[in-house]
């Protein structure tokens, strides 16, 4: 290790946490650090590694069993931690979703009609530079609003993701997580978020393919293409608007992003191999600031959390892309690995949302959620195996329209003003392709969870005032 990655005397942490010191002396504190949950050194994580990834389906891993891509970097977090396999997003779409992340509240709640988080609901930056000695550092993509910026309140900056596009943005990103991890003290703590592009630039693919649907760009890769999903095919009754968000690539002229609707099964499974490319693109970078943690021997220190935004279509219900609340856009990543204190290779069947990953970094931090936070910390089931009492979680969809709520067993969806409902048995159904909701004999599990919907939209402070309630009959 060179002489730059040593110090001596006091380091941040240390020298923050005296800063009450100052104001006896009539100088202003550095900050005020309040603490709902004072913890030990031994229980606090010297660093986090905070990794999203941008329209990652759940399962493509490899350390998920997919054989149709190699991502070692992401392997070796899920090896090193606890995987949650019941893991949803809180809204099927950028933006949404990662207001969701960063405030801990509701979609419905925390982004206003700009596409920003709500004003006076603190990001999670800015939560935790106020109430502890941390100095947050962003690498990438932000999308809050829509756009990219070179100022996030609460957090350091280090690139902006100007330009949208991962194989362009992504790269750069990594290698400045690696700059900052060389050319900083190594007693030095950090708590870093590194936001991906990657998957997303299928969508880029997908334009780019609109049209060109008589041959394969490349044949040679024939025997190479994953097979179709089991779940193919798909029960139509559908409310209206999910049935438009599938069908939305239907093949008219000038449509934005590809035509599945004029694909062979051939045609589809040439998509899934191309989206798997993009997968291990982002692996990849993942893997360069992995590198740089352990090299500068930080790695059996540090909280890393991997998870993704929403996820991806990927053929299954013959869809593509994100929006709806079938499993495969709705499921993503949800991996915590902290060697000696998480434990390793575990996958774990509780119910989690995207709102939980605050309140949980709060918690490892030693901090309070930030107000009204809608997420569970599972810092203690993940330490200490400690179950988490919940339900069921909701995840929103179709612009605040529609809801899918989810028990342990069930899948119930719903749509404003659709009188269409969707319930589907997880456990003799995971693929969503048998619709119960109009069957009698599960008239009482609808009306069970149509009160439980009732029940938690009551609880939430709609950015626009507006309650959403299940009328259906």
């Amino acid at each position: 290790m060179t002489d730059n990655h040593k110090t001596s005397g006091l380091n941040r942490r240390t020298f923050i946490k005296l800063g009450g010191g100052f104001a006896l002396l009539g100088l202003p504190a550095l900050r005020q650090i309040a603490s709902a949950n004072p913890l030990t050194d031994s229980e606090r994580p010297k660093n986090i590694l905070f990794l999203i990834t941008d329209q990652q389906h759940i399962d493509a891993m490899s350390a998920a069993g997919c054989r149709h891509l190699s991502t070692p970097a992401m392997d070796r977090i899920v090896r090193s931690g606890t995987s949650f396999r019941e893991s949803y997003c809180p809204h099927p779409v950028c933006v949404p979703s990662r207001a969701a992340i960063f405030s801990g509240r509701m979609p419905s709640e925390s982004r206003d009609d700009n596409n920003a988080i709500a004003e006076g609901m603190p990001n999670l930056g800015e939560w935790i530079r106020r109430h502890s000695d941390e100095n947050p550092l962003y690498l990438n993509r932000w999308h809050l609003p829509r756009g990219y910026t070179k100022m996030i309140s609460g957090f350091e900056v280090l690139t902006t993701g100007l330009g949208g596009i991962g194989y362009i943005t992504d790269p750069p990103a990594a290698r400045a997580a690696e700059a900052w991890l060389y050319q900083t003290p190594t007693d030095e703590p950090f708590f870093m978020v590194a936001s991906f592009m990657q998957p997303h630039d299928i969508c880029e693919w997908l334009r780019l393919n609109t049209y060109n649907q008589t041959e394969l760009r490349y044949s040679e890769i024939a025997d190479e293409l994953p097979p179709l999903p089991e779940n193919f095919e798909y029960d139509s009754r559908e409310p209206d608007r999910v049935r438009h968000m599938r069908l939305q690539n239907e093949p008219a002229e000038g449509t934005r992003y590809g035509a599945p609707g004029r694909w062979d099964e051939t045609h589809w499974r040439y998509y899934m191999w191309n989206y798997y490319r993009h997968v291990e693109m982002v692996d990849a970078e993942i893997g360069r600031i992995l590198r740089a943690v352990e090299l500068t021997g930080g790695l059996e220190d540090t909280l890393i959390v991997l998870t993704s935004d929403h996820g991806e279509g990927l053929g299954h219900h013959q869809t593509v892309r994100k929006g709806l609340p079938y499993d495969e856009s709705a499921k993503v990543p949800l991996v915590f690995s902290w060697p000696g204190h998480i434990a390793p290779g575990q996958v774990d069947p509780t119910l989690v949302s995207g709102i939980d990953i605050a309140p949980t970094l709060c918690d490892f931090l030693g901090i309070p959620p930030q107000p009204e936070a809608r997420g569970r910390s599972l810092r203690d089931l993940l330490t200490k195996g400690s179950p988490l009492d919940r339900e069921f979680v909701v995840v929103e969809f179709a612009g605040g329209q529609g809801r899918a709520l989810r028990t342990k067993d069930y899948k119930y969806i719903v749509v404003q003003g659709d009188d269409q409902r969707q319930l589907f048995d997880m456990r003799k159904d995971p693929g969503e392709t048998r619709n119960l909701a109009d069957d009698p004999d599960y008239a009482p599990v609808v009306a069970h969870h149509r009160d439980l919907l009732n029940r938690w939209e009551s609880g939430l402070k709609p950015y626009n005032g507006e309650h959403f309630v299940d009328r259906t009959s």
